[in-house]
């Protein structure tokens, strides 16, 4: 069954659903793995949670990047050990922080989150000491050797002191570092830059301990191509660059892990958003198209209608992962029409913001008809508010390379 077959036997189900593309999905993982040698990745579980692409990232080695005890739970049920779920979030309840030691690595947010892990651990466990990471608010930035304020990890000198200070604690011992200043970049050489810095702090945070760390978090940032200007991060070269700096680090360095997290590299362009055309009308010339599960199904689209009434250009920032650019999806009917018509695509809610695109240019629609939205294989169903006027939610379903569905 090809993709357009599928699409259609799914829509006979679904008014909205998610599409994931199996084949896609490994494709890009086979080209970190094949470019970045001696790199472990992590999966980021909160881009996308369903058991089918789980099923795929882990299957293929990758370890996970979990953001609540509950990630860390599904890691946990997809087979995947202690060693390869680290469990890294701010404001972690103590509740959480207990429940995940035998499940996960924890990697500690905050000095204050230091000293409850060690309240725990004096509580009479006799797995002493507990060995944590900690998130790192770096000195450093992609484009400058300067830090700036944030909400994750402690800041670089306040953790280099706690460092020094417990390096011969009883009760908790620093055992891997991690730091994450950016996502979705596209800049080859920026990332490599970034990657030697990391290289550097921890050497600092080693002289800091007075021993080797046992693994190295360089976060995510790898991005991948919203707008049709964009192009691919050129793995080839930054892996070929990233071998190059690791190459120097092992030679005093061989036992050390190194983790990158692939964030939504591998599924982000697998995912299509299919929704059915509900509803059609003009009001004052003006043609509607009405969609089924737009803002309260694929929020990212309605959050970059919603800038554009501020934004008259692309902005030199983004707020990921709500908001990426004014272009970052493209709008297309499943079935092409040489007849064109100039709408407004809008969904089913009662609200006045739920428009995804004003005034564009699409195929002739008729009600029943299928419209799809690309990019939406990461930060997509995971973070769209779907319990608005209590709707159905959209489904989701992965095609794997077999032509199965993961539902």
């Amino acid at each position: 069954m090809d993709k357009k077959q599928a699409i259609k036997k799914l829509a006979e189900k679904y008014d909205s659903f998610y599409f994931y593309d199996q084949q896609m999905i490994l494709e890009r993982i086979d080209r970190l793995q094949k470019n970045f040698k001696g790199i472990e990745f992590l999966y980021s579980i909160k881009c996308n949670p369903h058991s089918g692409v789980l099923e795929t990232v882990f299957g293929k080695g990758f370890g996970a990047d979990a953001a609540s005890l509950r990630e860390v739970e599904m890691a946990a049920e997809h087979g995947l050990p202690k060693d390869l779920i680290y469990y890294s979030a701010p404001a972690k309840a103590a509740g959480d922080i207990e429940a995940a030691l035998g499940k996960a690595v924890l990697i500690a947010d905050s000095l204050s989150e230091l000293e409850r892990i060690r309240k725990i651990a004096q509580s009479g466990r006799n797995d002493l000491p507990i060995k944590v990471g900690i998130r790192i608010n770096p000195d450093f930035s992609y484009e400058t050797n300067e830090g700036h304020a944030n909400k994750f990890g402690v800041d670089e000198g306040a953790a280099l002191d706690y460092m020094s200070k417990m390096k011969d604690d009883a009760f908790i011992c620093i055992t891997g570092i991690h730091a994450h200043i950016r996502s979705q970049e596209l800049d080859a050489k920026k990332l490599r830059s970034y990657y030697d810095k990391m290289f550097a702090l921890a050497l600092r945070c080693e002289e800091a301990l007075g021993r080797k760390l046992e693994y190295i978090n360089l976060g995510s940032g790898i991005g991948i191509p919203f707008d049709e200007k964009d192009s691919e991060v050129d793995v080839e070269w930054l892996g070929a660059e990233t071998e190059k700096l690791l190459g120097d680090f092992r030679k005093t360095h061989a036992g050390t892990r190194i983790f990158i997290e692939s964030g939504r590299y591998a599924p982000g362009p697998s995912g299509i958003y299919v929704t059915k055309v509900m509803d059609k009308k003009v009001s004052y010339g003006k043609t509607y198209i009405l969609l089924k599960n737009t803002l309260n199904g694929f929020m990212r689209p309605s959050a970059a209608k919603m800038m554009s009434k501020y934004l008259t250009s692309e902005p030199a920032f983004s707020w990921e992962p709500l908001f990426t650019g004014l272009h970052s999806f493209r709008f297309e009917a499943l079935e092409p029409n040489s007849e064109k018509e100039i709408v407004t695509l809008a969904g089913s809610l009662c609200t006045g913001t739920d428009v995804i695109a004003e005034d564009i240019e699409m195929p002739r629609l008729e009600i029943g008809d299928l419209v799809i939205i690309t990019n939406a294989g990461a930060y997509a169903a995971s973070f769209s508010p779907m319990q608005f006027s209590s709707q159905e939610a959209p489904g989701q379903v992965l095609m794997r390379t077999d032509g199965s569905f993961a539902e």
